[in-house]
């Protein structure tokens, strides 16, 4: 059996997963619990109707090149304390959410080198469904507060190939993430909506050193999220204590 196969198939047995409203209380090791990072990081990866099978696994296999980097290691390894936590979710309309990855502390070469393992194996839990950017930011705002330990910065990295035609509107939902001090930094796939990188600029991300990096398609995606990640990584070891703001 292929691996496409197979993973195909375990995505439509999981498709009759219920969608959670909002995350469940995650349960962080005890040796992570307490332990302090340079950042908490949600990454909000677009399941929606307009992304095919095919480039929805663009996405993950973008990850998992990007985590196997060295350079983002390097970039890990110059924080403060050496260590991150992540989560990733899919997202796609109103209610349509799914943690894909529950928080883990990334803080050594081979942890990464696990992660990026488990995510070019991982299924697609979102089947379809209407582009909700609001409620996925509300989503992560939730998933957020159920990071281990303390971090000096809390980010939510949203991928997207479209505007937001579903659920919450954007402006309150980008409002209250800014409120409580969260970045939220955004990298729209541009095949589509050749509009969408100044969309993001203007309407969704926001925060201290926020910014935005397109990908011309999904293909692209996989070589720009490396540049993303560890330019927001980089940014937490240059200024760790740097003041966030709702920018």
């Amino acid at each position: 059996m292929s691996r496409r196969f197979a993973v195909l198939l375990a995505t439509l047995l999981l498709a009759a997963v219920p969608f959670l409203p909002l995350p469940r209380v995650l349960t962080p090791s005890a040796l992570a619990q307490d332990r302090p990072v340079d950042v908490h990081l949600v990454l909000a990866v677009d399941s929606s109707s307009s992304v095919t099978m095919d480039e929805y696994y663009l996405q993950l296999e973008g990850y998992a090149k990007a985590f196997a980097h060295p350079e983002l290691w390097a970039a890990i390894r110059d924080g403060a304390h050496g260590a991150v936590a992540v989560a990733l979710f899919e997202w796609a309309g109103a209610g349509q959410q799914v943690v894909n990855f529950e928080w883990r502390v990334l803080d050594s070469e081979a942890a990464l080198q696990r992660f990026a393992g488990e995510l070019a194996l991982a299924p697609r839990l979102v089947i379809g469904g209407e582009t909700a950017l609001g409620e996925a930011l509300l989503y992560a705002l939730a998933l957020l507060e159920t990071a281990p330990g303390v971090a000096a910065r809390r980010v939510i990295d949203i991928s997207g190939d479209g505007e937001s035609n579903r659920g919450i509107a954007v402006a309150p939902a980008r409002a209250e993430v800014l409120s409580r001090g969260v970045v939220i930094n955004g990298l729209p796939v541009v095949n589509e909506v050749p509009g969408l990188a100044a969309y993001y600029a203007d309407q969704v991300i926001g925060g201290h050193g926020s910014f935005v990096l397109s990908a011309r398609d999904y293909d692209d995606f996989r070589d720009v999220i490396l540049r993303k990640l560890v330019r927001e990584l980089r940014l937490v070891a240059a200024a760790p204590h740097a003041p966030l703001t709702a920018d």
